[in-house]
């Protein structure tokens, strides 16, 4: 890649932001013939044979505290989270067991649920009629393990894969919700070929270096380029991997930020009031760098996360669209090449 105003070869290659060449986005070398759908299928269909312990994501951890529960549903199923006192993550059923008061109202009294209706207190043990289900906190995201809903052997904590050090990386979680499956979201994640045309506002010189073998395996790796204004990027070395059905993972290899991932979790909300499903895309960036500036970096996190989280959201208002017209070309006619 060549410099831009200092001429080629003159910028330093130690420093992460590289200059870009001016960028014509209809002059990019077309992916269509790269973009195999019947590779991309053939990953996507083991992803979904893939054991998930019957866990799913609910919520940012950051976003349920000790002051008030939340409400939130899962394949239709209604939930309410809360912290108690030391801050243990509880979920279980969202609806009062008296006469089906909405418990995300609930008052929070001394770590424990009290009714706004009939002032039944539920606390982390239960009542008779009201047991909590399995529950995780990962330190960034929570998670809730329903075994009738997932109908698979359940283990005892989600399925995720390798994470940057919980005490050094810098974690934003992102969430929108779209018209479709969460099968759809991970498609979308297994087609890497698309980036540098669908986001030029965010990607360039992206090049798949490796697919999966067409009958094994998940593993895309890339060469990309995040762009960071309209003249410089970051250079980087990439891998996609499915860990589970509901999660695509890119995790940098090589170039600036090694070992920070992007976790991308889809959860099946249930129908909508259209009856179409709604489907909550749950993304958490863990940023890291071993560069002694990232301390400073870390330490501004309040202002960063913001950034992060609307980097995200563009992304994703892009890839929803992605995600809701495969939705709707497979349930309304038969998809191509499949």
């Amino acid at each position: 890649m060549s410099g831009s105003g200092s001429g080629p070869g003159k910028w330093p290659k130690n420093i992460p932001l590289q200059p870009l060449q001016k960028f014509d986005w209809s002059a990019q070398r077309p992916t269509y013939h790269d973009a195999d759908p019947g590779l991309i299928a053939a990953v996507l269909d083991r992803t979904q044979a893939r054991p998930s312990g019957n866990w799913f994501v609910i919520a940012a951890s950051d976003g349920i505290g000790t002051e008030h529960p939340i409400g939130v549903t899962v394949a239709g199923v209604e939930l309410v989270a809360w912290r108690d006192r030391t801050g243990r993550l509880i979920v279980g059923p969202g609806a009062c067991p008296h006469l089906g008061a909405p418990l995300a109202r609930a008052a929070l009294d001394c770590g424990a649920l009290r009714c706004r209706w009939h002032g039944l207190r539920i606390a982390a043990e239960g009542v008779p009629g009201w047991t909590p289900w399995p529950s995780h906190d990962d330190g960034v995201l929570a998670w809730v393990r329903l075994d009738h809903i997932g109908r698979q052997t359940p283990t005892p904590a989600p399925i995720i894969g390798p994470r940057p050090p919980a005490h050094a990386h810098l974690a934003a979680v992102t969430t929108m919700v779209g018209v479709c499956e969460p099968v759809d979201i991970v498609a979308n994640r297994l087609d890497p070929w698309h980036g540098a045309w669908f986001h030029p506002y965010s990607f360039t010189h992206l090049d798949v270096l490796e697919t999966p073998d067409p009958d094994s395996g998940d593993r895309f790796v890339v060469a990309v380029t995040f762009r960071v204004g309209r003249r410089l990027g970051v250079p980087v070395r990439a891998e996609f991997t499915s860990p589970e059905p509901r999660t695509v993972v890119m995790r940098i290899l090589d170039g600036e930020g090694a070992d920070s991932v992007v976790e991308t979790h889809a959860t099946a909300l249930g129908p909508g009031p259209d009856g179409r499903p709604r489907t909550a895309v749950i993304e958490a960036v863990l940023a890291f760098s071993p560069r002694s500036g990232f301390t400073a970096a870390r330490r501004a996190a309040p202002m960063l996360r913001p950034l992060m989280r609307r980097a995200a959201a563009r992304l994703w208002r892009d890839d929803l669209a992605y995600a809701e017209r495969r939705y709707e070309l497979r349930t309304t006619q038969v998809p191509p090449h499949r």
